[in-house]
């Protein structure tokens, strides 16, 4: 305790910095997932317990989402692909050509992804972090935070079935508002909705139904409530460094 007392700068410059980059590490483990090869891929370990996203997420709903659908998608998707001999390839050029292989490795390698960014991208917490550029960047595109929000729940409200609510950077450098069916996702080339992705909203039942049953529209708000700035901002600028 003397120690912590004595030398509380150094101790609180050790927890800034290790914040700083444990931010950095996520959005690298992000860009070096898209990038490296099927056959160095690690199931992503969760980054807080299971309880941690209550009350909006609960902990059941958390522990059988992550540790049975997630890993499922990916333990299917690397079977998927070892089979198709594509264990050489990352993950940016599969989805880049999706369309010329098997649904499996559409549905699975997209499962694997897409909830990958959805847990990164979660903590308890608040709106704290969003940095400035990132702030003006949805204030010029959307007015702001609050109107982002509201054309978010929109799109996934909207979405018939299971699917994903998108915020990406399109290929202008632009922030843009989108959906996709099933596991797809902007990355892909089946994709209408193109874009590198900033934030994705689950809107698969497995993501609520055992706490908000048929109420998506209560998830999808509390939802909110969980997002992680720091990681967004970010995911957006290493997003905009490749346009």
């Amino acid at each position: 305790m003397l120690f912590i007392q004595k030398n509380s700068g150094i101790m609180n410059r050790i927890i800034i910095t290790s914040l700083a980059t444990a931010i950095s590490v996520l959005s690298m483990a992000q860009n070096t997932l898209l990038t490296q090869r099927v056959s160095e891929l690690n199931f992503y370990q969760l980054p807080y317990q299971y309880a941690a996203l209550e009350p909006a997420i609960d902990a059941l709903t958390v522990e059988i989402h992550y540790s049975r659908h997630h890993k499922a998608y990916f333990d299917n998707f690397l079977k998927q692909a070892s089979d198709l001999k594509l264990t050489e390839k990352s993950l940016n050029e599969i989805f880049a050509k999706v369309s010329e292989y098997p649904a499996g490795i559409r549905n699975n390698g997209g499962g694997y992804y897409n909830h990958l960014l959805y847990w990164e991208i979660l903590k308890p917490g608040n709106r704290k972090g969003l940095s400035p550029t990132l702030n003006k960047a949805i204030a010029d595109e959307f007015g702001s935070v609050e109107n982002l929000i509201a054309q978010m729940n929109d799109a996934a409200l909207k979405r018939f079935g299971s699917g994903w609510a998108w915020l990406v950077v399109d290929g202008n450098g632009k922030l843009k508002i989108g959906s996709t069916p099933n596991q797809d996702n902007p990355l892909m080339d089946v994709s209408d909705f193109k874009g590198i992705p900033l934030i994705g909203i689950d809107v698969w039942e497995h993501a609520y139904y055992l706490k908000y049953q048929n109420r998506r529209a209560e998830y999808v708000n509390n939802f909110w409530s969980l997002i992680n700035w720091e990681v967004v901002s970010e995911l957006y600028n290493e997003a905009i460094k490749k346009k």
